[in-house]
């Protein structure tokens, strides 16, 4: 019995160095260190009555009390900002010397976003009349040359003729400023940003036909391609070693899995992770290098329609968002990324993934190494996806809308995905991609 009471105590020292080694990176939300060790103890007491031996019981106890006071020293929590409309109008104003006439909140992660609506005065006619204010978290604003790069690449972009969004310079001429926050008990920083607002709908809310979605895996190679004459001198802080986004960090989803209960998407889960540690981990030094965007998903691609001369609808992408999951990959991971967001809202998920790659060959043909890992690559962002999904749920349960939006379908499409098995749905991506050589799309 005695083994089981120091197994039951080296399990809660575990949890509490998961804690408190991941509590600098975005893919812990640190805020809730201290809820999360409140609740363990609460449970712990509410359960005393279950446990026969008082030894065992004071062993949990004493352990998580320690936890809590070294979590005290050494924990510094992320802070998602929590800043009022009043607030952020007056921020717009005071950093970027714009009168707002409305303002509204727009959803996020772990940042704060605003659509803010100008009001024109006789001495400023010119510019646009809507902007999104971005407020950056506490942890994220601690590495202002990753942001400055993101920023100067949404301008290189857009100067290269893409859809993105332009960059309001603040009062002093600059991309992004440090706005500092005393809340009473300490003093808090945010970097904010303004950007144009850009028109146009999510992909998410339209039907997706096979040439848009050729369309798509086109433009996600383009912007990799581009971005190969991109430089800047703080470029190197795009290499973001164990960021849980990039498609590199599968592996880390172990640490996360306890989010998913017991069940079979658990199970294909681990699969999935160990396949990567045999397959792609081992692969990696034989894929192409690059930047990636590494969201293209159904919510960050904006499209606008125009009648055709037949009268249908056709639908053009006007707006690429969201940059602050940029880091270095490989063209692979993109096109990875791109089929697996495009599969979410399609009726014929599966069909998917040979209009999206059609489209990226034309741009950037994948090598036989490359389309050998296109599935399982395909499968693990389905996994970072779910999984860091039901774990942020557990944190941030009034952010769970936002939060799930690829949960609706995700684990039905990987679990067919699964039961189909990897020949079965190569065939239909390869050889749908190969149609469109013909000018034959099937």
């Amino acid at each position: 019995m005695l083994l089981i009471y120091f197994l039951n105590l080296t399990y809660s020292f575990d949890f509490f160095n998961f804690m408190n080694e991941n509590s600098q990176s975005r893919e812990v939300p640190n805020q809730y260190w201290e809820t999360l060790l409140v609740c363990l103890k609460k449970t712990l007491l509410s359960k005393y009555i279950q446990y026969k031996s008082p030894f065992q019981f004071v062993c949990l106890f004493v352990s998580l009390e320690i936890m809590s006071s070294e979590g005290d020293q050494q924990s510094q929590p992320l802070t998602k900002p929590s800043f009022s409309e009043v607030q952020a109008s007056a921020l717009v104003e005071s950093v970027f010397g714009l009168k707002v006439s409305k303002i509204q909140p727009l959803p996020s992660y772990d940042d704060q976003n605003f659509h803010v609506c100008i009001a024109r005065t006789k001495v400023a006619t010119d510019g646009p009349n809507e902007y999104v204010l971005k407020i950056s978290n506490t942890e994220s604003s601690k590495t202002p040359d990753l942001i400055e790069v993101q920023t100067h690449i949404i301008m290189f972009l857009r100067a290269a003729g893409f859809p993105t969004a332009s960059v309001c310079r603040t009062k002093g001429d600059n991309i992004t400023s440090l706005v500092s926050v005393d809340s009473g008990s300490e003093v808090k920083s945010y970097l904010v940003r303004l950007l144009t607002y850009l028109p146009g709908r999510p992909i998410a809310e339209i039907p997706i036909g096979p040439q848009l979605l050729y369309e798509i895996g086109r433009l996600a190679a383009k912007l990799d391609k581009t971005l190969e004459k991109f430089h800047h001198p703080k470029l190197s802080s795009l290499h973001r070693e164990n960021f849980i986004w990039n498609l590199k960090s599968v592996p880390l989803l172990e640490k996360y899995l306890f989010a998913l209960g017991q069940n079979r998407n658990r199970e294909i889960v681990e699969q999935v992770i160990q396949l990567f540690k045999d397959e792609v981990m081992t692969s990696l030094s034989h894929f192409r290098e690059c930047i990636n965007h590494g969201d293209l998903n159904d919510h960050n691609i904006l499209i606008e329609s125009r009648e055709s001369a037949f009268g249908d609808a056709v639908y053009q992408v006007s707006g690429i968002l969201d940059f602050d999951d940029m880091s270095y990959g490989y063209y692979v991971f993109e096109a990875a990324i791109t089929i697996m967001y495009m599969m979410i809202e399609s009726k014929t998920p599966i069909q998917v993934g040979g209009h999206v790659l059609a489209g990226f060959e034309s741009v950037v043909p994948l090598t036989p190494v490359e389309r050998g890992a296109l599935f399982l690559l395909v499968c693990s962002r389905f996994c970072q996806s779910l999984v860091l999904a039901a774990y942020s749920c557990q944190l941030y349960p009034e952010n769970e809308e936002y939060l799930m939006i690829t949960a609706k379908t995700g684990w039905k499409h990987l679990q067919q995905m699964f039961d189909m098995g990897r020949k079965a749905v190569e065939e239909i991506w390869f050889e749908t991609a190969k149609s469109y050589e013909s000018g034959i799309s099937m």
